[in-house]
């Protein structure tokens, strides 16, 4: 990466937010949660420790979507920001799609795919987990 800080941001602009420093993983997420959260039939997501990860403007929304899952979202536009789960502790999980630049961070694996939706199937050449767990890297 020539940069080491993004921006981005929701929808209508009321939350803005910033990472830096290398990502720890860059996946594209197929589970049936993020896909029901999103409203898309797959989600690509930026993978940061904690202290990486800073609000610039607003504050996200936080909804526990399941036990332990914890997703940010804008209460004004409904954007989807935020994943945090208690498998990955110290991690936030950032919408690529939320950046600015998006295109800086091209996902590199494919995750969740048991839950994969059939009329997706990509030819990429990315790996393709079954799940991710804790401790498991892109």
């Amino acid at each position: 990466m020539a940069n080491d800080s993004y921006e981005g941001g929701c929808l209508c602009g009321a939350i803005r937010y910033r990472i830096t420093g290398t990502p720890k993983f860059q996946s594209m997420c197929h589970c049936r949660s993020c896909r029901r959260a999103s409203g898309a039939p797959v989600v690509a997501f930026v993978g940061v420790f904690d202290d990486q990860f800073v609000e610039l403007k607003g504050t996200r929304t936080i909804f526990e979507s399941s036990p332990g899952v914890k997703r940010g979202f804008c209460r004004t536009c409904g954007s989807s920001l935020t994943f945090a789960g208690e498998n990955w502790p110290g991690e936030v999980h950032v919408f690529t799609a939320t950046l600015d630049d998006p295109e800086a961070f091209p996902p590199t694996v494919h995750t969740y795919c048991q839950d994969r939706l059939p009329w997706i199937d990509p030819d990429d050449g990315l790996p393709r987990l079954e799940r991710f767990g804790a401790g498991q890297q892109s």
